[in-house]
């Protein structure tokens, strides 16, 4: 078991118990004194002393706004909030509220604004160009029954949907309409420490959803680990994002922790990023972006794009943290990245490899600064077979980044299937405990615990401890075993994406199980890669032979079947990733 028992306290002020008539009526019971959360007196301190702000609106019209100009709206809006407007009453103490916008310089103020008053943030699935709107209005009317939601902000560009919400009978506001005259002033009753400050939906393989609640305790905590673990410092940080507001590494990573700590920040959107890769790689150049990070897929576009991009047409040395997290991180794609990079300055040190997750915010672990992606060559034979992480320089190997120890505050174990607590290298599920961990899930069945009775969250993802850094193999539910052997579709999905004419970062390995019912089950794996040349009989077949060589190639089994889809079809969550559950679904239907 790794972990630190003490936990860093960003730089703030100490604030004393006020009393609770300093804001708005009501408060929360007849408590005389209440000291506010440690998460909103970081806030208000950085609103007061911050010089620094959030930069939007690149690449057409840029606009800077100080940190206490964005704090000053959000005291409007949430007197708005509370007032009440049109035929929406004002929002209670405690309410949960859905925003849906797109633009960082309105979720911004907006999100201040909901906490100013007591209330929790859930940033709503967008929908997109491809979205059917009918069924994204059922599964928003589920989410928000589910938090049980008081009111949704909209903001643009989804201010078009009102209608879609009025229809169903779901009190809305625009966030232009939140423009009060009054100036809320927070109290120590806002929210205490286990208030519920975010409803983190998970992007999972699953049609029916789930909100991570996070509370202020578990928001301040990441967030002070973070700091720490990153080295953020006010003065000489610029953070650089596209990354999705209605993902956690977004909204806790790239908006809650810059506006908390006064970091300076330049914040575009991921249409933005999509439609123009490079644009990334500019914003750091043009500001001297110091921090970034974005899933690994993100980093294979870029790499791509620094390979044709003009000699000397940027400035890549200011930045020292490139964090790469959220998904898989493939080593060939990072090695890329670095190398189509170094001609702008971009220094190799700079990728540090993380491992995070809603449950604890944002961060769980994040490799040492200024040591570049550090990889463990693993024996394939002793991982499958006997569950041991054995180092090795032969072949058959696995690899594996190294994603460091973990942040101040959290603690991590490796558990076998008996329940007992493992040692270093040895595989197991990880487990993870600590002041950042949330409380539970809300459920369209109930809330639901995450600790068992000793704190400890059963993350279901498979990995191991190598001196003090964890590592993840992948996720338990998706191991396929064959012939006794453990093998994780990451690597078959590596494999399947070398292959010709295969679209990067689209190939998904499903597990599948077949015999009769009453008969002994065999398991074999589906692979589904996307191509531009689907549809072509004779490419396709060509793509198949390919996949299933390199597959083979690699970890030594066959897939059952290999199909070619074209680009648009693999199911994805809406932060991008590759839903590989309902990649499974449409996979064996097809079959």
């Amino acid at each position: 078991m790794i972990g630190h028992p003490s936990m860093l306290v960003p730089p703030g002020p100490s604030f004393r118990p006020l009393d609770v008539g300093a804001g708005r009526s009501g408060g929360r019971g007849d408590r005389k004194l209440l000291t506010m959360s440690r998460f909103l007196a970081m806030l208000l301190d950085s609103a007061t002393r911050s010089t620094k702000g959030m930069t939007t609106g690149e690449p057409r019209t840029a606009v800077r706004r100080p940190w206490s100009d964005v704090h000053a709206v959000a005291r409007r809006m949430a007197a708005a909030l509370v007032t009440g407007g049109g035929d929406v009453a004002g929002l209670p103490p405690g309410a949960a509220v859905g925003v849906l916008a797109g633009e960082p310089a309105s979720i911004a103020p907006v999100a201040q604004a909901v906490w100013f008053t007591g209330g929790s943030v859930t940033m709503l699935h967008q929908p997109t160009a491809r979205t059917d709107l009918v069924s994204w209005a059922e599964d928003t009317v589920s989410v928000l029954h589910m938090i049980d939601a008081k009111l949704v902000l909209l903001g643009a560009p989804f201010d078009g949907l009102a209608p879609v919400l009025a229809e169903r009978g779901i009190a809305y506001r625009t966030i232009e309409s939140l423009d009060a005259a009054g100036d809320f002033v927070p109290d120590a009753a806002a929210a205490g420490e286990d208030d519920t400050a975010l409803l983190q939906l998970t992007s999972g393989s699953t049609a029916e959803p789930k909100a991570v609640r996070i509370t202020h305790r578990n928001l301040h905590s990441n967030i002070a680990g973070m700091v720490h673990a990153s080295a953020l410092d006010v003065g000489r940080d610029v953070m650089v994002s596209w990354l999705p507001l209605f993902h956690d590494m977004g909204m806790v990573g790239f908006l809650t922790v810059p506006m908390t700590t006064g970091l300076e920040l330049v914040s575009v959107t991921p249409v933005d990023f999509l439609t123009r890769p490079l644009l990334w790689a500019e914003l750091i150049s043009k500001y001297g972006g110091t921090v970034t990070a974005a899933p690994n897929f993100a980093y294979a576009v870029l790499g791509r794009q620094l390979a044709r991009a003009d000699e000397g047409s940027l400035d890549l040395s200011s930045l020292r943290i490139a964090l790469n997290g959220a998904e898989p991180i493939d080593p060939d794609a990072v090695a890329a990245f670095t190398s189509a990079g170094s001609r702008f300055g971009l220094q190799p040190e700079s990728v540090v490899a993380a491992y995070g997750m809603a449950e604890t915010a944002l961060g769980v672990s994040f490799a040492p600064l200024a040591t570049g992606l550090e990889v463990d060559h693993i024996d394939a034979q002793q991982l499958e077979e006997h569950r041991r992480a054995e180092p090795t320089t032969g072949e058959p190997r696995r690899r594996f980044p190294k994603l460091g120890p973990p942040l101040l505050g959290i603690e991590v174990r490796v558990v076998g299937d008996d329940g007992a607590v493992l040692g270093d290298r040895e595989v197991g599920v990880l487990q993870l405990r600590g002041e950042s961990v949330t409380p539970g899930y809300l459920t369209v069945d109930g809330p639901v615990a995450t600790q068992d009775h000793e704190g400890w969250l059963d993350t279901g993802d498979e990995g191991y401890v190598v001196n003090g850094e964890v590592v993840v193999c992948g996720r338990r539910k998706d191991v396929i075993i064959m012939g006794g052997r453990n093998i994780y579709p990451t690597d078959i999905e590596r494999a399947a994406a070398q292959a010709h004419d295969v679209r990067a970062g689209n190939a998904v390995a499903v597990r599948m199980l077949s015999g009769t019912e009453g008969a002994m089950h065999r398991e074999s794996f589906l692979v589904a890669v996307e191509s531009r040349k689907a549809g072509d009989p004779e490419a396709e077949q060509v793509i198949r032979k390919d996949v299933t060589r390199q597959v083979v190639s690699a970890v030594g089994v066959r897939p059952a079947e290999v199909m070619v889809l074209g680009p648009g079809t693999l199911p994805k969550t809406p932060s991008g990733k590759l839903r590989r559950a309902a990649t499974g679904e449409l996979l064996r239907a097809r079959v």
